[in-house]
């Protein structure tokens, strides 16, 4: 009995000391922190995010919000975490193409996800012909671990304002003239947006709106000027150029690097835009 007595007290004390030994353990842990990107499954998203300027011309920044999330407990403190460039994917540039990164952020006291900005820029000319990437990784910094797999840590973005020619462009070439990312630009700065489809069974309930982005567009680029007296609240300028020419270059003041030529043609005694091919812009 006594045999017995022994054997179970000492069970009793490994018990207790593995309990000592496992505690301290547990709490001196981080918690690790992550890109909260998810697919319609559930699992880890891993595409790249994709954004452009193009249908929002003028607008010189815009800021994507990143979902970051705990892998761990909530606590009821502020935490900080950082994230970093990842240079071995980033082609964009700082300043010119993104602002640089805060030093760290913070995850609000009781709460296992929040939200981070990274703010585009939409100033360099370049991005009208071809596309950037930023990578991005999520450490631990001060509050947190950065024992995850790097994949569930990091994420690209690819932003450009390049436009592409929609379909309905083609159908309505009597008007809108050649297709070109210039034309394209301008019709969207004033006002167009998709036009009717003619092959549909219920185009004609499109007509009157499609009538209005053709003569909106008409007017803006037939005389500018004019244009810029009725829309002064958009922002846009038109500014003599200085090689002693009667041309002009039309930019948003938001981005004065972005500019389309606007050049004077003395045998009609007119202004056209000139697109990024050369050629004048004609919408009727």
């Amino acid at each position: 009995m006594k045999k017995n007595l022994n054997y179970i007290l000492f069970l009793c004390l490994a018990l207790l000391a593995c309990k000592k030994n496992e505690i301290p353990r547990y709490e001196t842990e981080k918690d690790n922190i992550r890109f909260n990107y998810l697919n319609s499954d559930g699992g880890l998203d891993s595409t790249l995010i994709t954004f452009s300027f193009a249908d929002k011309p003028g607008l010189a920044s815009d800021t994507v919000w990143i979902p970051v999330s705990v892998a761990g407990k909530r606590v009821s403190q502020d935490r900080k975490f950082s994230i970093s460039i990842v240079d071995s994917s980033t082609t964009a540039k700082v300043d010119l193409h993104y602002e640089a990164l805060k030093p760290y952020y913070v995850l609000p006291s009781d709460s296992g996800k929040t939200r981070v900005p990274l703010i585009l820029k939409n100033i360099d000319p370049a991005l009208a012909n071809s596309s950037v990437i930023i990578g991005l990784r999520v450490n631990g910094g001060e509050d947190f671990g950065a024992s995850l797999p790097v994949n569930t840590r990091s994420k690209r973005f690819m932003f450009s304002n390049r436009l592409e020619e929609p379909s309905w462009w083609s159908k309505w070439l009597g008007n809108l003239g050649p297709y070109s990312r210039t034309a394209h630009k301008l019709y969207l700065i004033s006002g167009g947006g998709a036009l009717a489809d003619l092959s549909q069974p219920n185009a004609y309930m499109e007509i009157p709106r499609t009538l209005y982005y053709l003569e909106n567009a008409k007017n803006f680029t037939r005389n500018p000027f004019a244009w810029l007296e009725r829309n002064a609240d958009k922002g846009y300028v038109l500014t003599k150029r200085s090689d002693g020419t009667e041309d002009y270059d039309f930019y948003h003041k938001d981005s004065p690097t972005i500019k389309t030529y606007v050049k004077f043609f003395p045998q009609v005694n007119g202004y056209f835009f000139i697109n990024e091919n050369g050629n004048q812009i004609i919408m009727n």
